[in-house]
């Protein structure tokens, strides 16, 4: 079986100068529990090439035995150096997709059309769609066939306004991931700051922060294994 991956290009946090991209350990916990249990998988992102990482997710408190796997593993590090371009992927090619976040996504892939119609692909296939932390924000200016908002009445999750705040990102963002899935309808749960959190709606798996990036990769291989 094969996973789509899909990692922000974006590197700039808003204007103050600072890099952004996306959260080491949301790309690889995810990406060895489905390596492990036999997935083949394809990371790409909108310019292909580099994917970058966030630095403040290189910090020693955000290391994980993932993330040390991850540093170790010039495989993956070589994959993440040449990731191939979003436009050339196609849902008919993969058997779900997964959006690590990181806050790179909510300055590109959040208005990217590719990734959007990409997304429905999946979805109308009935192929999952996992996204984790900040990713989930990807979904919020998807339509439906019927006019309908991509999370309306479906349950999901994201990074909380409470966790922004923590990270002092809050008046930074292009927008607040909570915010646009309660403003697209979707029925919107959090647990506390930094916990962990993962909802499934059908086809639609969501995880709040870092800490719920294996559970929604876990979550990604049962809904796999049941489609």
């Amino acid at each position: 079986m094969k996973i789509l991956f899909v990692v922000t290009s974006h590197d700039e946090l808003g204007n103050t100068g600072k890099k952004t991209g996306f959260w080491v350990e949301e790309f690889a916990a995810p990406y060895y529990l489905l390596k492990d249990a036999g997935f083949d998988i394809t990371v790409a992102t909108p310019k292909g090439g580099q994917a970058p990482i966030d630095p403040k997710s290189e910090d020693p408190d955000a290391q994980t035995s993932a993330t040390k796997r991850y540093y170790e593993d010039k495989e993956v590090q070589n994959i993440i150096a040449n990731t191939e371009k979003l436009t050339d992927q196609k849902a008919a090619d993969f058997d779900a997709v997964f959006y690590p976040g990181g806050h790179g996504p909510l300055w590109d892939l959040a208005y990217d059309k590719d990734s959007q119609q990409l997304i429905l692909d999946f979805y109308y296939n009935k192929k999952p769609v996992a996204a984790v932390c900040h990713a989930p924000g990807v979904f919020k200016d998807i339509v439906l066939e019927n006019g309908d908002p991509f999370v309306k009445d479906k349950n999901v999750t994201g990074f909380s306004n409470s966790e922004e705040d923590a990270v002092q990102l809050t008046d930074i963002v292009p927008f607040l991931v909570e915010d646009e899935l309660k403003k697209s309808g979707g029925n919107y749960t959090r647990t506390d700051d930094w916990g962990v959190h993962v909802v499934q709606d059908g086809l639609l798996i969501t995880g709040q922060n870092p800490a719920s990036s294996e559970g929604v990769a876990e979550k990604l291989i049962s809904a796999l294994k049941n489609n």
